[in-house]
């Protein structure tokens, strides 16, 4: 039963990649045949023996805890299910009890954990990483609110184009969350007289996310990442082509579609010299907040060690960088501007929101987490892990689902392939370093897929259902959640997403 569920997170690979070369030793044999690169072998090695001069540790990652049954993975899939469904078949219902639900179902896998598994490590390490999570993600949204830029110029084709380009760099540095509140009102008001659902679309594309996958603080799974272990600049250095190529892409077809589609009536647009072409912006203040926000995330305990940290199980848990993002997300809100925050129509739905569904995909994604990895590790698993069956795996599963927890979940198994842990912060590190085979090569297809798929749907990444959102408010008719999929994700994103594919993974 365990196998059979994992293996069904990694057959979509498999599956929408007939060609691919399968590895043929299991986990064992590479650490024994010398597979396993001389650097990467004194890593677990020193990795085995700090687990085991700790019972405590020891307790935590033997065999007294049990493993977790396979049918403990349905609440996180009922979850994303009901993330999935809600906001499109019960609206209502979802819209008033989805935090009993996302609470509900955490506190069940939570409980099993505790009492059933005598489990204390696997909810203690989830707590800490949603905190971290959590922290960046409320204080970027907030602070961003708190900054109206105001765009008088007139719409064109190269405008809406310059603008979407500059959103994708901004990403990288205040998140696609920060980006894409910061920039979806005046990239409205700048095509108000001829606003499209196109514009949102690509919007969502271009700044929600593909644009930030180049570091940490771009997109929710590539900060997960980090927290895990991938050194800060590592998406940096081994995203940017596969960025370029798509941002280009995605660039052109948007203003080749403008040109044709995004001309009016004359009589629609103002006189030309209606438009003062200046830029004013209102709240400029907040860039500091969000300035304090940037600076706080290289504080981390496991790269600086003179920073601050709860220490617990073996490792080090931040907790000053959070403490001053929750403080600034306080701060920024409570001196803002009063314009800026009436004219940016700010309010801490969205943020709730994601806070309490992440609160239910923390709390359940432990087994899948633990089951994907126990599977990994068998024959069968190591046989279906490849760069090009990650790359299509966590891409498929990003688009449907959420990408963190996916990044997450095949992380795990491209690592416990290698007899690797993903808790394992030095093994992680390891991995990103490529001392495992391919082991960078690996973790660059997840990356890419998990920020460039989450475009597929409104559910692939938090930003989405937003921007989606905002746009609605602002009287904008968007299409419905197949009705994204089939006209413009399908026809568009996915050919692009092919494309990538055969340029950097297919004959790698």
């Amino acid at each position: 039963m365990k196998k059979f569920i994992a293996s069904c997170t990694l057959v979509f690979g498999l599956f929408l990649s007939p060609f691919i070369p399968t590895v043929d030793a299991t986990t064992a044999e590479k650490a024994s045949s010398g597979l396993l690169t001389a650097e990467a072998q004194p890593l677990l090695a020193d990795a085995s023996e700090f687990q085991s001069a700790d019972p405590v540790i020891e307790l935590a990652h033997g065999e007294e805890h049990g493993h977790a049954p396979g049918w403990l993975v349905v609440p996180f899939v009922a979850l994303l299910l009901m993330i999935a469904t809600g906001p499109l078949f019960y609206e209502h219902f979802w819209h008033h009890n989805y935090p009993k639900i996302a609470v509900g179902l955490a506190a069940f896998v939570v409980l099993y954990y505790l009492f059933a598994l005598h489990n204390v490590h696997n909810p203690v390490h989830a707590l800490a990483e949603y905190i971290q999570f959590i922290a960046l993600l409320a204080s970027l949204y907030i602070a961003s609110g708190g900054i109206l830029i105001k765009v008088d110029k007139k719409s064109t084709p190269f405008a809406n184009v310059s603008l979407l380009v500059i959103g994708a760099l901004i990403s990288n540095l205040i998140g696609t969350t920060g980006a894409s509140m910061l920039l979806i009102r005046p990239f409205i008001r700048l095509n108000r007289d001829n606003i499209q659902p196109y514009h949102i679309i690509f919007f969502i594309f271009m700044v929600s996310n593909v644009g930030g996958s180049l570091t940490p603080i771009g997109d929710p799974p590539l900060f997960l990442g980090f927290l895990k272990g991938v050194p800060f600049f590592w998406t940096l250095e081994h995203n940017w082509p596969a960025w370029v190529l798509a941002l280009a892409f995605l660039a052109i077809l948007f203003y080749l579609i403008d040109r044709r589609f995004g001309k009016t009536e004359e009589h629609d647009h103002p006189e030309p010299e209606a438009f003062t072409n200046k830029i004013s912006l209102i709240g400029t203040k907040n860039f500091l907040w969000l300035l304090v926000i940037i600076i706080s995330v290289f504080l981390d305990p496991n790269v600086l060690d003179w920073v601050p940290a709860i220490h617990y199980d073996g490792q080090k848990f931040s907790f000053i960088r959070e403490t001053i993002m929750l403080s600034v997300a306080y701060l920024s809100f409570r001196f803002a501007s009063k314009d800026a925050i009436k004219g940016n129509e700010f309010n801490f739905e969205p943020i709730r929101e994601v806070a309490f569904i992440f609160i239910g995909i923390f709390g359940t994604m432990m087994p899948a987490l633990e089951l994907v990895g126990d599977f990994a590790k068998s024959p069968e698993g190591a046989a279906m892990i490849t760069h090009n069956s990650l790359y299509w795996g966590t891409g498929t599963l990003s688009g449907f689902l959420d990408n963190a927890p996916t990044y997450l979940n095949f992380l795990a198994a491209a690592m416990a392939s290698e007899g690797a842990d993903i808790n394992n912060i030095q093994q992680v590190k390891a991995f990103a370093a490529n001392s495992m085979p391919e082991s960078a090569f690996q973790l660059m297809a997840i990356s890419i897929a998990s920020v460039f798929f989450g475009a597929m749907t409104y559910i692939g990444n938090g930003p989405n259902f937003m921007v989606k959102s905002i746009a609605e408010q602002s009287g904008i008719k968007m299409p419905s959640f197949f009705g994204y999929i089939l006209r413009f994700s399908i026809p568009i994103l996915l050919p692009i997403l092919f494309v990538t594919w055969l340029v950097f993974f297919a004959f790698a």
